[in-house]
């Protein structure tokens, strides 16, 4: 009796065995041709989702420091603007930017293309199969909704304490929809740089420099603030809090372990370590860099200069993050500091009011950080990253200036001088950042 018993418990357990064996089989079959098991979909993914809220996170820095690195009576307007911007990017990017910056089918030879209004994931779009299992559609649209909003928000602390706040909104809503979007698609979407050969990792180009340019456009139509140039020289117009500054480039330098984590584009080890190493080491090294020049150059250790130095090393290293090596990360991180220092000055000088240091900080470390590509990495060339540049400079700086020009010539740019003396918060807003107090110069 107990005989047959076990004999019976054998037999349902080499029964079982033969099932599982045709169930587990194919389906692990199936799960190396797709390239990802289910376990390693969901991991990636999840990955990607971390991501992207740490890159969320960089809109708080953005912020911070630009509120922080400006005057209190404009405090309000600042945090309006990024508040505003985030918003505006998230919105355009599912109506339209994320088919215009991945078309699937260029329509217009490799520079434009348009995949429709609107999101589809398609019948595989949440499954491994979408992203060879690196992430769902859902994921992806989120993680570059991200990026869109990030370059409108360079431009916000460039042109701070004297744009209208209605054409600032108008603008970002053009620029972020469809220049941002269209320029993306030339690379990221598969466009004619991409068939060169170009490259950027995480977007020194693609958005800190598209970004940059859009900042540098405003600043020249709109001119300097009220009081900012005096007899031909420029006058220091203090920012109101260094500790929120401080604090708005640290919560930057957490979200960029996002920004360039995440475009690995999957949870994969190696390469998700490297490029936190690397992000991390450029913006130290950029620290240094910054430190040294600002203090031989204005012979006291300038902490605004220290705060962009560490920005700088992060945007310059963003386009290579992933193919250059740990020394070369540093030495990009560096140059960048020392960059950066020169360009604030020179901008300075050459009447170009930045109160935030954003054209400096995002559009000359972007166009370093993606030539040092071409110096420091084998495989890309110098030559292909510099039409790169070019490419996206001509493109982005023309469509903005086109931008902020019709809306001069419209509704108005530039608030009163009056509104411009008694600050943004009270003329925009009717409120006070900090109550209590009332700001008039």
């Amino acid at each position: 009796m107990r005989t047959g018993f076990h004999r019976s418990i054998a037999r349902a357990a080499a029964l079982s065995l033969v099932l599982l064996t045709i169930v587990l089989i194919p389906h692990a079959v199936f799960a190396q041709e797709e390239g990802a098991s289910q376990e390693l979909f969901t991991v990636n993914n999840t990955w990607m989702l971390v991501a992207t809220f740490l890159v969320f996170i960089m809109h708080l820095g953005f912020a911070c420091l630009e509120s922080g690195l400006t005057q209190a009576k404009n405090s309000v307007n600042i945090l309006f603007k990024n508040t505003g911007v985030i918003a505006i990017g998230l919105v355009t990017y599912a109506i339209v930017g994320f088919n215009l910056m991945y078309p699937g089918d260029f329509a217009l030879g490799q520079f434009f293309g348009f995949a429709g209004f609107g999101l589809d994931p398609g019948a595989e779009g949440n499954t491994v199969a979408y992203a060879d299992g690196a992430y769902t559609y859902w994921t992806d649209f989120i993680f570059q909704a991200m990026f869109a909003a990030t370059a409108a928000t360079i431009v916000s602390g460039a042109v701070a304490e004297r744009i209208k706040l209605g054409s600032f909104l108008i603008f970002t809503t053009i620029y972020v929809a469809f220049i941002y979007t269209i320029a993306g698609s030339w690379k990221w979407g598969g466009g004619f740089l991409d068939a060169m050969g170009f490259y950027d990792f995480a977007g020194s180009t693609l958005v800190h420099s598209v970004g940059g340019w859009g900042a540098l456009a405003g600043v020249i139509v709109l001119g300097p603030r009220l009081g900012k140039y005096l007899e031909g020289r420029a006058k220091p117009i203090p920012g109101h809090s260094m500790p929120l500054a401080t604090i708005g480039v640290f919560l930057l330098w957490l979200g960029w372990f996002g920004f360039n984590g995440g475009s690995v584009l999957s949870a994969d080890p190696e390469l998700v370590s490297l490029v936190f190493v690397t992000t991390c080491l450029a913006s130290a090294t950029g620290i240094i860099g910054a430190m040294a020049a600002s203090w031989t150059v204005q012979h006291k250790p300038d902490l605004t200069m220290v705060l962009n130095g560490a920005l700088a090393g992060l945007v310059g290293i963003t386009a290579g993050a992933d193919v250059v090596s740990v020394n070369a990360a540093m030495v990009i991180g560096l140059i960048a500091g020392v960059i950066v220092v020169g360009s604030v000055l020179l901008i300075d000088r050459a009447g170009l009011d930045d109160p935030v240091g954003a054209i400096s900080v995002h559009l000359t470390c972007g166009i370093w950080g993606t030539l040092a590509v071409g110096i420091f990495s084998a495989g890309h060339s110098f030559l292909t990253q510099l039409i790169g540049v070019l490419a996206y400079g001509a493109f982005a700086f023309i469509a903005a200036l086109a931008i902020f020009f019709a809306l001069q010539f419209t509704i108005g740019l530039r608030v009163s001088a009056e509104e411009e003396r008694m600050g943004l918060d009270v003329g925009e807003h009717g409120m006070e950042a900090y109550g209590g107090f009332q700001f008039t110069h």
